[in-house]
């Protein structure tokens, strides 16, 4: 796909008030009135060197800097031109071309990353953005996750744009915030500058910031599993309580008022397993290991990776779910139930089976089916309770699913052409519905379903809810990619995000490792 196709992807979606906002962020002149052909021509001229290499506009002595930075020594004068300077930064850039053509279509994807804890706060309580009360240091992360699922929500609702955003984003940051921002960025500020330059300096280069942010949690990532990779029992059993206490707070380890040393040990030696990735309970930043892993076990590693955030989105899915619901969900798998089962055993069974899809077709697949299919296969099910159930008026979607789940059982247990007429029937409705799933139903019906799930909210989010615990119902933690976790995405929980936006963290190093030991 050529660059300029990508650019076109991006640029498509904006209003015409973006094109011209990104030409003056950019001070880019433009003609105005203007008509959006000729924004879309000038922007098109200058997209290559603002907005996916923009090291082509800097000076030698900058581009030297980066070079310099990344271990590059240059030639000084005419002997290094400024062509071959670019051409070695090219080389050492934080992402590729695609990378960054792509990135530009989705701005709310990395456009927060580099807000304090604070600004996100002010952000979303600006805008009555719900937080949660959960443990560090995945506050700010949930934080994030949740402002930037409501990132377009807001916009929509102040009537601005959102692919290039405008000054709203910027409306709770004071004049003194946004010049941190810089400081903070190594950007300077405009002097004298009106507010409306500070924002515009902090839209312009929030990428650029962004890609500095990630490159240097890279390489902390890389300290950290240094530091880790290299501290063996011996060490730690040899140190003193003040070298292990030195070595916590280096390390961000809380050590709890009167703390012993035998428990400072234990201490540390959880930490280096969860970073090193070896044990069961790793946390998501186990990916960190991948340093000290040959490179062809980074893919595998990555996947655990993410296995283990799937799990802990899933666990937390499944405490609000009802008696009923985890039945249900056991039943859909064929796993034996034991009689006057508490809740939290019925759950506990459930997290053991989280591995298991809902077996084939089941009593259960008509749980999610619409109101209109429920009738249809009613209908025409050739059994007469169910037929009357599904001709009568005020039969409520519960009564229909409760019908075609016994009519279903009776021709389950019948097998033949009964049999066969109902599993046929299900696999052209399940198909029809797979896109629109939820779509056709009520408001009531949604929430009903959601009962079951503990879960409400408004339509928009009842109908994203019900997809996506009618996905983890069906699949547990093993959906096939297009279906199941690849659909919930960053809805699930800002862990999540964080695992997949960790993948690649030390794969450099690892590779390097590989490289070394082959």
């Amino acid at each position: 796909m050529s660059a300029l196709t990508w650019f076109l992807a991006a640029y498509n979606k904006w209003h015409e008030t973006e094109l011209e906002r990104w030409l003056s962020d950019n001070d880019i002149p433009y003609p105005t009135p203007a008509d959006r052909k000729n924004l879309e021509i000038l922007i098109q001229k200058n997209w290559d060197n603002y907005a996916i290499s923009p090291y082509r506009n800097w000076d030698t002595d900058k581009l030297s800097s980066y070079l310099k930075a990344k271990g590059v020594e240059t030639k000084t004068g005419a002997e290094e031109n400024k062509d071959s300077l670019v051409s070695q930064v090219q080389g050492l850039w934080y992402e590729t071309e695609d990378k960054a053509q792509q990135a530009w279509t989705e701005m709310k994807d990395w456009i927060l990353d580099t807000w304090t804890e604070s600004t996100l706060k002010s952000f979303a309580d600006k805008h009555g953005i719900p937080g949660y009360t959960v443990p560090q240091p995945r506050k700010r992360d949930t934080l994030l996750q949740q402002v930037r699922n409501n990132y377009e929500k807001v916009a929509k609702k102040a009537g601005e744009t959102a692919s290039y955003p405008g000054d709203w984003l910027y409306e709770t940051w004071s004049e003194s915030d946004l010049k941190e921002w810089l400081d903070t960025h190594g950007f300077p500020a405009p002097q004298p500058a009106t507010r409306d330059e500070l924002i515009a300096a902090v839209r312009r280069n929030s990428r650029l910031a962004y890609l500095k942010s990630q490159e240097k949690m890279d390489a902390a990532s890389a300290r950290t599993n240094a530091a880790y990779g290299t501290l063996t029992d011996k060490i730690i059993d040899a140190w003193s309580d003040s070298q292990l206490k030195e070595f916590c707070d280096k390390n961000g380890i809380t050590v709890p008022q009167g703390t012993k040393a035998n428990q400072l040990r234990a201490l540390v030696r959880k930490h280096r397993a969860e970073i090193l990735g070896d044990t069961v309970s790793g946390s998501a930043a186990s990916t960190f290991g991948a340093a000290t892993s040959k490179a062809g076990n980074q893919y595998a590693k990555a996947t655990n990776d993410v296995s283990l955030a799937a799990q802990e989105a899933f666990d937390q899915a499944i405490q609000h779910w009802s008696d009923t619901r985890l039945k249900a969900y056991l039943d859909a798998r064929g796993v034996p139930v034991p009689q006057a089962s508490k809740t939290d055993e019925l759950r506990a069974l459930v997290r053991r089976n989280s591995h298991k899809a809902a077996s084939g077709y089941n009593a259960w697949t008509w749980d999610d089916l619409s109101y209109e299919n429920l009738k249809n296969y009613l209908a025409n099910s050739g059994d007469a309770a169910a037929k009357k159930v599904g001709e009568s008026a005020s039969a409520t979607r519960e009564d229909l699913v409760k019908a075609a789940q016994d009519a279903y059982a009776s021709a389950s247990s019948a097998g033949g052409d009964s049999y066969a007429s109902a599993t046929s029937y299900l696999a052209q409705a399940t198909q029809s519905a797979k896109d629109n799933i939820f779509d056709t139903w009520s408001e009531s019906e949604l929430k009903a379903y959601l009962d079951s799930y503990g879960l409400g909210s408004t339509l928009n989010e009842l109908k994203a809810e019900a997809r996506k615990q009618s996905t983890y119902f069906k699949y547990g933690t093993s959906g096939p990619v297009d279906t199941a976790f690849a659909k919930i995405g960053e809805s699930v929980k800002g862990a999540y995000q964080w695992v997949m936006s960790q993948l690649g963290a030390g794969a450099t190093e690892a590779k390097k490792k590989a490289k070394n030991e082959l």
